[in-house]
């Protein structure tokens, strides 16, 4: 039987609990606890919203806008931190293992998003993915959709010197949340589930049982 995403997550805890310092384990916690508490999904676009027109870049430098995207029907949109994240480096492989196989089946397309540009391309050859991956430039639709965050805890760095900003291409230590849109043929949203803690995110079956509300939207 295959683990879900989040017994792979909880064996990646377990992994730390037993290799990591007590005050490393606990600044990653914090970090996780403010977040949820933070967390409004009352401040999110809601189901039927549509989404304006973007443009992100794919991971051969290409733009890839909504209206591709969209052509041939609903998609699933992955929203991810980073490719060097180690959650992200389970959630990426889980996905194009249990969900692209039967999201093919139906026709909608899969595109993982983050904003790092370009696409670390490493990310995609050590698991073999199967779907599109995209950045997302300057943070514009990750913030259109109210998903991105800058950590509590931050390195005392100028600006286009931290870690994270010379990771995504940026100079700044903003990260998405991690997060799964689905949007119908119409560009309107039929599915928008938001991780704010990002060793909790959403099952392949979750969003499969999203998809028929995608399909209904276009064919509306």
């Amino acid at each position: 039987m295959t683990a879900s995403l989040n017994d792979r997550f909880a064996a990646l805890q377990t992994e730390r609990e037993r290799t990591w310092k007590p005050e490393l384990l606990e600044r990653n916690a914090a970090q996780r606890r403010i977040l949820v508490e933070r967390h409004d999904p009352a401040a999110l676009p809601g189901i039927g919203d549509e989404i304006a027109p973007f443009t992100l870049i794919d991971q051969d430098g290409h733009e890839l806008t909504r209206d591709q995207i969209l052509a041939d029907g609903p998609a699933v949109l992955v929203f991810f931190r980073f490719g060097g994240c180690p959650a992200c480096n389970i959630a990426l492989p889980y996905y194009n293992e249990t969900l692209l196989p039967h999201l093919r089946a139906r026709g909608v397309r899969l595109v993982a998003v983050s904003a790092q540009v370009p696409v670390d391309p490493q990310l995609i050859a050590r698991h073999g993915l199967g779907f599109t991956v995209a950045g997302d430039p300057g943070y514009a639709l990750a913030r259109k959709l109210g998903i991105t965050f800058l950590p509590e805890e931050q390195p005392d760095v100028t600006p286009g010197q931290s870690w994270i900003g010379a990771t995504l291409g940026t100079d700044s230590y903003e990260i998405d949340k991690p997060a799964i849109l689905v949007l119908g043929e119409d560009a309107r949203i039929a599915f928008f589930d938001v991780s704010p803690d990002w060793l909790q995110r959403t099952e392949s079956e979750t969003i499969l049982a999203a998809l028929p509300a995608a399909v209904a939207s276009a064919a509306g």
